[in-house]
């Protein structure tokens, strides 16, 4: 319809309030509710233009300072020079290294096996349930429980010992049934540290053994080697 000369047009909000007051009491109140959101959040923007803090919580933003604690009071008990310190070569090295061996040894100086499996809290029934299999398969030397740390071995665990012959048929047997655990399989050649440091097999991932400070036999000396005697009898017949 034909707008007469000198009718004022009405502005942005009148023309919300009455197009609110053309439509429903629901629309009605979303359009006035929308209004005062939009007229706080142009409040708020300019008070915080105003009022903004110089410290942000954005790095690389204008004004950005990292709030810190306050410095220790004190000295290093390490010193002040440990970064000019040169690299100490280990007074024990690998057997044979020093000076480089003419040769390799003989396959025959490994006596025995031993195969110590860790676990803790989490996996000790995995452990158990090991523990009886084995026992009920192979004829091997089974030891105790050991719930703390004991010798080199730095977490709980439990070890079974065997002979030469059992050594293909069991390595294969532990990589499939290890149930996850990790597994450490050393020969005994009469080097305790060597054995458990350097001739070391591994089932899953490998583990810290605390075996540095094992004293290595002198030269042409060996240690009394832990002989193996099996002290149980398998009642279950292998798979295969």
């Amino acid at each position: 319809m034909p707008i007469e000369a000198g009718t004022l047009l009405p502005t942005g909000d009148d023309h919300h309030a009455q197009q609110a007051d053309l439509g429903s009491p629901v629309r009605r109140r979303l359009l006035a509710s929308a209004g005062v959101a939009v007229g706080g959040l142009a409040s708020a923007s300019a008070g915080s233009a105003a009022d903004a803090a110089p410290n942000t919580t954005e790095p690389g933003r204008p004004g950005f300072r990292p709030i810190v604690p306050p410095p220790a009071q004190g000295h290093s008990p390490w010193g002040q020079d440990t970064v000019s310190e040169a690299t100490p070569r280990p007074a024990s090295v690998r057997p044979g290294e020093t000076p480089l061996p003419d040769r390799p040894r003989a396959y025959t100086d490994i006596k025995s096996y031993h195969a110590h499996i860790y676990f803790d809290e989490d996996s000790y029934q995995k452990a158990a349930l090991l523990r009886r299999w084995v026992a009920e398969r192979f004829p091997v030397e089974l030891g105790n429980w050991n719930l703390q740390p004991r010798g080199p071995h730095v977490t709980p665990s439990f070890y079974f010992g065997f002979r030469n012959d059992l050594l293909p048929v069991l390595v294969p047997w532990l990589q499939l049934n290890s149930l996850g655990l990790t597994i450490l399989i050393h020969p005994n050649t009469g080097d305790g540290r060597a054995d458990h440091l350097h001739y070391a097999l591994w089932v899953n991932r490998a583990q810290p053994v605390n075996a540095y400070n094992w004293p290595a036999p002198a030269p042409g000396e060996t240690e009394a080697l832990e002989e193996v005697f099996p002290n149980v009898v398998p009642t279950v017949p292998l798979e295969s």
